[in-house]
């Protein structure tokens, strides 16, 4: 579904890495052509398949391509706790640290090796894409932080309504979706094991949120209604973090 997303709107496969990126800092044309230049270093995964697992290290750096993965741990009797989700244009990797999460493909999904980006930016090589890494790690700990208010202080409602926002605001600075229209691949299942919620609990409040005129949800892509008064609702403020010479 996001692969049919993205032919309609025009997406090369590396634009939203790209945009990501930039959306982070400022970055010169021999930045750009050093991501373009991963591009044929390419892995598919299926659903399902563990990347990472925790504990372990991290392996090469990675930006995925197309599709969806999730960090999470499980409990012994199968129980699934979902940390974030990884959407294309997002990287894993980076630092080479053991892993504090397992890492695993909620859907297809196709990464490249990210490997000659981290050397560059280490080596003082591309200070533009050494800023965008360094912001995306403050990005992914403020998505942490939004997610932890949103388990433990908002209502079933607000939690399902802030979490579609999210995932509206990333897939469109990626290029994926627009203000109110982006693909939404994940099952019932999926959005519990995130939110802390029973599946019978999000069906209930996906159909409140469908009575209440605020969202539709069509074939694997959502629609928001009523972006603003949503975030109203659930008292939802877009994460930015960007890390732009002056």
């Amino acid at each position: 579904m996001t692969g049919r997303f993205n032919t309609h709107l025009g997406v090369r496969p590396i634009d939203p890495i790209l945009r990501r990126l930039r959306s982070l800092a400022n970055l010169t044309e021999s930045d750009v052509d050093l991501v373009r230049g991963c591009a044929e270093r390419r892995e598919r995964h299926g659903p399902g398949e563990q990347l990472t697992a925790e504990g372990e290290p991290a392996g090469p750096p990675r930006f995925v391509v197309s599709g969806w993965a999730c960090r999470q741990r499980l409990l012994p009797d199968g129980r699934r706790q979902i940390f974030s989700l990884l959407l294309p244009g997002d990287s894993f990797g980076f630092g080479g640290a053991p892993a504090l999460s397992s890492l695993v493909a909620l859907t297809a999904l196709e990464t490249l090796d990210a490997s000659a980006v981290q050397e560059a930016a280490w080596r003082g090589a591309s200070p533009g894409l050494a800023r965008a890494l360094a912001a995306s790690d403050l990005l992914v700990d403020a998505l942490l932080l939004d997610h932890a208010m949103r388990l433990g202080r908002l209502t079933a409602f607000e939690r399902v309504a802030h979490f579609l926002l999210e995932l509206q605001q990333r897939l469109e600075i990626a290029g994926l979706g627009d203000r109110q229209r982006f693909p939404l691949p994940l099952t019932q299942e999926i959005l519990a094991d995130a939110l802390g919620l029973s599946i019978v609990h999000v069906n209930r409040t996906l159909q409140q949120l469908r009575r209440a005129g605020l969202i539709e949800l069509r074939s694997g892509v959502a629609i928001l209604l009523e972006p603003e008064s949503m975030a109203r609702s659930c008292d939802y403020r877009a994460t930015s973090v960007s890390n732009r010479a002056a």
